[in-house]
């Protein structure tokens, strides 16, 4: 694990990567958002949370295939862990934003890296408002790959770990359960899961946590 260069993390703050000189090559790949709150949830058990929880949440990228601005990517993945000062909802009509670290794969190059870290503050747009660091970190990322549909998990060293599974009748608590916030970025085929496990332990946002048991993430595809 290493703290990518302060250059690299100066290009992220201006703007990152040059804009490419032909049309951007399709990315696409699995998603993963876990969030501080639960957003598959009923209006009382959400009103009951507003302003209190779901200010943190953890987004991860798993490219199947495809380039960002000319560099490939295939196989990498990319994490963004951000802290919002509210909770966070329905962009739209309660924009939030607040710091950010940036987790890109060990696996990947110098140059990798950044597009990793460029392609993800793109998907994210203004929820991050600030880049606070960047790392780099082994990982271990499958995503609905273990038989079923909400099975996930992450690791990525000792800053994030994730797992997660279907919902199911037993996570029913009032019987007007929906998904009550929608993803943070734009995806496709979005589905609410149930998060056993959700950790940050990393640095840079002054504040650690860990939840468990909340019917709070999502998968999903995406391309771009």
């Amino acid at each position: 694990m290493k703290i990518i260069t302060s250059i690299a993390l100066l290009i992220l703050a201006a703007g990152s990567l040059p804009a490419a000189t032909q049309s951007l090559p399709e990315i696409s790949g699995n998603y993963l958002e876990v969030r501080s709150c639960d957003v598959y949830t009923g209006p009382c058990f959400a009103n009951g949370e507003m302003g209190l929880a779901g200010k943190e949440a953890v987004m991860v990228w798993a490219v199947r295939t495809g380039s960002w601005k000319g560099v490939a990517l295939d196989g990498l993945n990319v994490i963004v862990v951000v802290k919002t000062d509210g909770t966070m909802g329905d962009l739209h009509y309660q924009p939030r934003s607040g710091p950010a670290v940036l987790i890109t794969d060990a696996r990947a190059n110098a140059k990798q890296k950044l597009a990793l870290a460029d392609f993800a503050r793109s998907k994210a747009g203004k929820l991050i408002k600030e880049v606070v660091d960047v790392r780099s970190s082994d990982m271990e990322v499958a995503l609905g790959t273990c038989g079923k549909a909400g099975c996930a998990s992450v690791k990525a060293g000792n800053l994030v770990e994730i797992s997660t599974r279907c919902l199911g009748d037993k996570d029913h608590l009032c019987g007007n359960e929906d998904t009550f916030y929608p993803p943070l970025t734009e995806v496709q085929d979005a589905y609410p899961v149930f998060t056993e496990k959700a950790a940050f332990k990393g640095t840079g946002l002054n504040l650690t946590w860990e939840e468990i048991g909340k019917r709070s993430g999502f998968l999903a595809a995406f391309s771009k």
